[in-house]
């Protein structure tokens, strides 16, 4: 494994990190000592990283996950350092992306999740049923809106709708944009999710009398709502992101405020890698809520 990681850090001018300036006594000035700096270096970082994976797998499994975490946030932290980010710049603006941005970035996310949703849901039925005429409209429906790049549906119906005479803001725009995008795309997960009980309980539910509502709510949605979570769960978060989008349309959500205050003074990189690191979080906290969730339904299905 040493040798390998050596051989994975060999291309790389691993002499100009930090280690080899901690190394410059042994190899000289990192930046004229070439092939046997890179090797030295190579080396010491690929033994640190072989002492970890076997102290690592030396604690008790429970504690693995966090120390595993713990490691990787501080090289990820630890990566910005080379951007020589202005922390005081940081600090001034953070409060505003939080009070102004990030409100906005719920706002618009929130509601675009809750329009999807019933979007979804009534897609899903729809694809089901064997009315033609219900089917063809939830078909091109989904069709359509999967196909088309959600910048693209942004820009259409932004400066498109004004030119039919319906003359909306930024913020609706964008939320029509979003649910109607995802609404397509948890619309066949909604469907494959309800298509995965098997047909025999649809028979033997209308055997004895159920109707359709009766037969999704008792009997086919707790089945396949564990089923149907996992990837709900994933197109929330991805909508959280995408919500950024909105942005190229003037919307004062996270991803506007950071480009407009990082162009005020040139410090493109303090804001961005800020807005990273709050999406991150969020994101975080979404996983978080999505895997309670999960366990719930396990636990009552066994």
């Amino acid at each position: 494994m040493l040798g390998l990681m050596m051989l994975v850090l060999l291309p790389f001018n691993t002499a100009d990190s930090i280690f080899g300036h901690l190394l410059e006594p042994v190899i000289g000035d990192p930046a004229e000592s070439g092939v046997l700096g890179r090797l030295a270096t190579g080396f010491i970082i690929a033994l640190i990283f072989v002492i970890n994976i076997v102290g690592i797998g030396a604690v008790p499994e429970r504690l693995r996950l966090p120390i595993i975490w713990f490691e990787l946030t501080v090289l990820f932290g630890a990566s910005f350092l080379a951007f020589n980010l202005s922390i005081e710049f940081i600090k001034s603006k953070f409060w505003f992306l939080i009070t102004q941005g990030l409100f906005t970035t719920l706002y618009i996310s929130a509601i675009s999740i809750a329009f999807a949703f019933i979007l979804a849901i009534t897609g899903a039925i729809a694809k089901l049923s064997s009315n033609a005429f219900a089917y063809g409209i939830a078909s091109f429906y989904t069709s359509l809106f999967r196909g088309l790049p959600l910048l693209v549906q942004l820009y259409i119906i932004y400066l498109g709708l004004p030119q039919l005479g319906y003359v909306i803001g930024a913020v609706p725009a964008g939320v029509i944009a979003l649910s109607l995008c995802y609404g397509a795309y948890m619309t066949e997960i909604f469907r494959a999710g309800i298509q995965s009980i098997p047909k025999g309980q649809w028979e033997a539910a209308r055997s004895i009398g159920f109707s359709f509502p009766k037969i999704m709510r008792r009997i086919i949605l707790p089945q396949a709502v564990p089923l149907i979570i996992p990837p709900t769960g994933n197109q929330f978060i991805a909508m959280l992101k995408d919500s950024s989008l909105v942005s190229v349309i003037g919307v004062w959500e996270l991803m506007f405020l950071a480009r407009t205050l990082g162009t005020k003074t040139f410090n493109h990189m303090e804001m961005l890698v800020t807005v990273a690191l709050i999406y991150w979080v969020l994101t975080v906290l979404l996983e978080s809520v999505q895997s309670r969730i999960e366990r719930h339904y396990q636990k009552s299905t066994r």
